[in-house]
This record gives structure tokens, sequence and C-alpha cells, in this order.
């Protein structure tokens, strides 16, 4: 099968719960600068969701550079991870509205947490499919980052009913490993020669 759909699928969605996000800063009544003040924590929630957002595109978007062709179980591997980050508006908004709340915190962490093991399950797929001597199987690798990031958010959950602001810092830290994209599949698309 082609991936060129998929892609555009995914991008789609992408941009979808890009919009929906920002749709929830909610424009103050008054002119004043003061009023900007209370929209703070929406505001910090949806700068932290949008750069995640912003990640996986990045990421996926590098993923499919190395990808020859997609199977059944790619599609569903990547309807998974795209149901994951579906709910990430939903967590966004739970998050800045209740002030970076425990529960919140801890379920916005759950779905971090899922969709870094979707996109692990991706990963696995696209490996599967195209084998374990394909360029997409050596730029992966034992990817470091991915399961560093599933660590993180799974100290950070259970430490959001204790310490909120933590679990919301490792969640900045995670983001702040993946701003950068894969340097091993730019590696692997670099012309050679």
């Amino acid at each position: 099968m082609n991936k060129n759909r998929l892609e555009a699928f995914s991008d789609g969605v992408l941009a979808i719960l890009i919009t929906i996000m920002v749709l929830e800063l909610k424009i103050p009544h008054s002119p004043e600068i003061s009023a900007l003040k209370p929209l703070a924590p929406v505001f910090l929630s949806y700068l932290i969701s949008f750069i995640y957002i912003g990640i996986y595109w990045n990421n996926h978007h590098h993923l499919f550079q190395l990808v020859k062709h997609v199977s059944g179980q790619i599609l569903w591997a990547n309807a998974h991870l795209l149901f994951w980050l579906s709910l990430v508006p939903f967590v966004t908004a739970w998050s800045g509205e209740n002030h970076f709340a425990e529960v919140p915190v801890a379920l916005y962490g759950a779905v971090l947490l899922m969709a870094g093991f979707a996109y692990s399950l991706l990963s696995h797929s696209l490996v599967s499919s195209h084998g374990e001597n394909s360029e997409i199987a050596k730029a992966l690798g034992k990817d470091f980052k991915g399961n560093i990031s599933l660590g993180f958010y799974s100290v950070a959950i259970p430490l959001a009913f204790w310490q909120p602001r933590i679990s919301l810092a490792l969640y900045v830290i995670v983001a702040m490993i993946w701003l950068i994209p894969d340097s091993r599949i730019e590696k692997m698309l670099k012309p050679k020669g």
C-alpha cells in the first residue's frame, strides 16, 4: 500500500487537534492586560500541548520519510497513535482550566504515556514490516529517547497526586528532549556521496 494517504490523514488529524486546542483560549471581556492573568494556566497548558503535537508531527514526518510501504498493521498502529493524540485537547483544557490540579495533571500524563507507547508500537510495526536490516530499523535502533520518555511519564503520573507541578516539569523535560528531531533518521535521509 502507498503511504501517502496515511501521511495526509495523520497531518489532517494533527492540524485539527491544534485547532481544537486554540479554540479553548477564551477571549477576555476586558481590554486591560490584567484580564490575561487568569488565562495564564490555560495558555501554558495550550503551549505545552502545542509543542507536543508539533513534536509528534515532526517525528512522524521524519519517520515516514524512510517508510517504503504500509500494511494493515501499520495503518492500525497509526490510528492507535492518533486516538491517543486526539485526547490531548481534552486533557489540555481540563488541566489548564483547573490550574494544573492533581487528577487532570495525572490524566494528562496518562495520555502522554499512551501516545508514547502508541508511537513505539508504530515504530515496531514499521520495523517488522520493513525488516530488521532496513534503513528504518537501523535509524530507530534502541530508541533511547522513546524509552526514557515512557519512564518519565510513568514516574510523573503517580507523582501528580502529591506534586502536580513536578509532574508538569517532567512533561516539559520530555518535550525538551524531543524538540530536536531524531538525528538518526536525518542521517539516513542525507544523500550519500
